[in-house]
């Protein structure tokens, strides 16, 4: 009997060389379920409460849980496979140097 976790081994799932960060999270963990859920969370509150004094900090906290989770960390982590892969990747990266195009 086959353990229903672990993939067939003529599944290549090889994802832990991938740079991007979704591919090593859980579905619940996705762009899309982040955004579903601030977005769930914040009009749920209004529709509940009708109080802006109540949903705007309830959104303005979402706010920067999605700037953090789906903006900055996805770079960050970007940055540092990078950096394991090529120590001199994050200086020769285009978002180190800005070039002037005539």
């Amino acid at each position: 009997m086959e353990n229903p976790i672990t993939p067939a081994p003529d599944q290549n799932l090889d994802q832990n060389n991938s740079p991007n960060l979704w591919d090593h999270k859980p579905w619940w963990c996705q762009p899309w379920s982040i955004l579903l859920t601030g977005i769930s969370l914040t009009s749920g509150s209004w529709f509940i409460f009708h109080r802006l004094w109540f949903t705007l900090p309830i959104g303005a906290v979402i706010l920067v849980w999605w700037w953090c989770f789906l903006i900055v960390v996805p770079r960050l982590f970007a940055q540092e496979y990078g950096a394991t892969l090529n120590p001199n990747s994050i200086l020769n990266s285009p978002d180190s140097t800005i070039e002037r195009q005539d």
